[in-house]
């Protein structure tokens, strides 16, 4: 699977991390920025992640904060893209089985690297479940397109 991955200087550590562990895995990995700790602004390199999938140049993106949730936000903001903050199990399989989700939000400071890497391994490893939630996805896309024109 292509994966576009990017993180703010709170995220930077796990970003890197996860790299790895996605590499190791098979996964072609595109890493737009940032590249060190020190401190930038999120919002860009979420959105560039957004586009990545948006554009079909990568099937699926993570963006890594602090919390997740500013990144989140920001990678929403691209018309196409179901950003899903993810900071458990739980959401990491319902974001996928239910919503389609596109791209992963994980708060490199809420969560441990490991708990981190079965939140990867979770959201890679389910698939959209189809059936009575393609509509609620489309109804999504309907509000999304309706709201930014």
């Amino acid at each position: 699977m292509r994966i576009a991955i990017g993180s703010d200087h709170a995220g930077y550590a796990l970003k890197e991390h996860l790299k790895e562990l996605l590499g190791r895995e098979g996964h072609e990995i595109t890493d737009l920025g940032t590249t060190s700790e020190e401190p930038v602004d999120y919002p860009p390199i979420c959105a560039a992640v957004g586009r990545e999938v948006v554009a079909g140049r990568a099937d699926r993106g993570i963006v890594l904060g602090g919390s997740g949730q500013g990144e989140q936000i920001a990678a929403n903001k691209l018309r196409g893209v179901r950003a899903a903050l993810c900071n458990d199990l739980y959401t990491a399989r319902y974001s996928r089985l239910h919503n389609d989700a596109n791209v992963l939000s994980i708060g490199a400071r809420v969560v441990g690297v490991a708990l981190a890497d079965e939140i990867v391994r979770t959201w890679f490893s389910t698939d959209f479940e189809g059936g009575r939630h393609v509509p609620r996805v489309e109804q999504i896309s309907a509000i999304e397109k309706e709201e930014r024109g």
